[in-house]
């Protein structure tokens, strides 16, 4: 299978090993992993800004950049909601199939134990795009239950929004802060050494708390983890 990375501006640009991971895990699962190297942003931030002739653009640059795989795997349900719900507004089709890592290892893949070893006490925030947008369900948890070495802690009020949001921490910074501080509250309410999630902009935002309210709770994505041998 010919699968390419949409490695996404975030994590591109301030997380590059999640997307270094993406590609060592379905290596090792015998995909074809492409990366076109002209792919920029899918316009997400333009859309829910307002901004539709530009986000109208980037969509359309999508679809050229990605035309010829027979997939396309994304490090964010965030973008992959955008795509696959959005672009069609924008009247744009969205080109090969877009998946979030866990809905193509479980469900294209059908894996879930991908052979990763990590021995630690993980916790795991459901991100607000993964859980109601993309509705992945269970997906992430049943591959961390696989990871040998694992242990799994579970999150209080783990389906509580960590108050990212991307702009709107910007447009509602009080509101967001309250949010975040619920969150970094209940992580530090367990015994975790990571807490992991499937967007690196939700554990860039619960990250930053944490470091400042002094917790020693380190964030990782997904893909980290599995990656990890």
């Amino acid at each position: 299978m010919r699968v390419a990375l949409f490695v996404t501006c975030l994590s591109d640009t301030l997380y590059p090993r999640t997307g270094q991971s993406v590609v060592t895990l379905l290596r090792r699962l015998g995909c074809q992993v492409g990366f076109p190297a002209g792919q920029t942003c899918c316009g997400q931030m333009h859309f829910n800004s307002g901004y539709r002739r530009p986000a109208t653009r980037l969509a359309r640059k999508f679809v050229r950049d990605f035309a010829g795989y027979d997939a396309v795997v994304t490090p964010s349900p965030s973008c992959a909601g955008m795509i696959r719900d959005q672009f069609p507004v924008l009247g744009v089709g969205a080109g090969p199939r877009v998946y979030e890592l866990s809905e193509f290892l479980v469900d294209a893949l059908g894996v879930v134990d991908v052979g990763a070893v990590f021995p630690h006490r993980v916790s795991y925030h459901p991100t607000c795009h993964s859980l109601r947008a993309l509705r992945v369900g269970d997906k992430p948890l049943r591959l961390l239950g696989a990871v040998a070495g694992l242990e799994l802690i579970e999150l209080p009020a783990a389906d509580s929004c960590c108050g990212f949001g991307g702009t709107f921490a910007i447009k509602n910074s009080a509101m967001s802060e309250a949010m975040l501080a619920d969150k970094v509250a209940a992580v530090a309410s367990i015994r975790a050494e990571v807490l992991c999630a499937l967007d690196n902009s939700c554990l860039m935002q619960i990250g930053g708390g944490l470091s400042r309210a002094g917790f020693p709770v380190q964030v990782m994505h997904l893909a980290d983890i599995l990656a990890a041998q």
